[in-house]
């Protein structure tokens, strides 16, 4: 077992006074039988009401408004967690007609999974197509985890990761065509790759323990999960090539990739400039 601590802090800066809207936080990890929050704290500036929910994904969301106007926003969340890391195994224990691709899901599963087989992006993209046919072609079998693992490479090893702070993700093609995107966009490169194929896959915003992987991203973090038979939802980190393991805490999961920031909302008041947004994360082992 190891124990993680969490500090977000974000800050908006407004150029003059302006009336807050509803805020919408995703910043409470998801726990689970690995994963169990010892404490948390959030302290938000001006004064605020605040209310929690679960949405459909199990996610925890915190809804909150305020009554007073104010030129400064601040939200400030501490979370300490205690993790018990799954065993190393040399392989997923998938179900035996799950071993191989092309597989068909059980139909009891099948009704819950269409929404994470369905295309956010279009449902033709030849682009995206010829990347997918590069490593497989309809027809053909292969071992599953390997044509995940391909996948999940062939992102890290052809898409330079940048650090882009605008709102939303790229569509695939423009990730292809640029050869270059945030974790964001190489996660969702990876989610509508496997769902062009068939497999269920889905977005997760959450945090990355340590950055020995990939440069720059000690922070908040983004990647994918695939359902697999047998084995469950398991992720998959786009930006490193590698499976996610101990160092990588789920805030939130939802079909489609811009659904889960960590903080988002609405401001009335002059639009220029544009408010100032400073970010601040640390996420270290105790």
């Amino acid at each position: 077992m190891q124990r993680i601590k969490i500090d977000h802090n974000t800050t908006y800066r407004y150029s003059t006074q302006v009336q807050l809207g509803e805020h919408v936080l995703h910043l409470r990890p998801r726990e689970g039988h690995d994963i169990r929050i010892e404490s948390s704290g959030l302290k938000i500036s001006p004064p605020f009401d605040i209310r929690w929910r679960r949405d459909v994904y199990g996610n925890s969301v915190a809804h909150v408004w305020f009554s007073e106007a104010a030129d400064r926003l601040e939200i400030a969340s501490s979370v300490t967690v205690e993790q018990y890391e799954p065993a190393i195994v040399e392989r997923l224990p998938l179900t035996e007609d799950a071993e191989r691709f092309p597989f068909v899901y059980a139909p009891m599963e099948q009704i819950d999974l269409v929404p994470c087989q369905t295309a956010t992006f279009g449902q033709q993209s030849a682009l995206l197509e010829d990347w997918i046919a590069v490593s497989y072609r309809a027809g053909d079998e292969i071992g599953t985890m390997e044509l995940l693992a391909t996948l999940n490479h062939r992102v890290a090893q052809e898409i330079d990761y940048l650090v882009r702070n605008e709102p939303g993700v790229q569509p695939p093609d423009v990730t292809l065509a640029r050869g270059a995107g945030s974790c964001r966009d190489m996660a969702t490169l990876f989610i509508e790759a496997c769902r062009r194929c068939g497999l269920a896959s889905r977005f997760v915003s959450g945090y990355l323990v340590s950055s020995a992987a990939v440069e720059d991203v000690a922070t908040t973090h983004a990647w994918s999960e695939v359902y697999l038979p047998g084995a469950g939802w398991r992720g998959f980190d786009s930006t490193s090539g590698q499976l996610v393991g101990a160092d990588h805490i789920a805030v939130a999961v939802h079909r489609h990739p811009e659904a889960v920031p960590p903080v988002s909302g609405s401001f009335f008041g002059p639009i220029e400039p544009k408010p100032e947004m400073t970010v601040k994360v640390e996420v270290i082992h105790l």
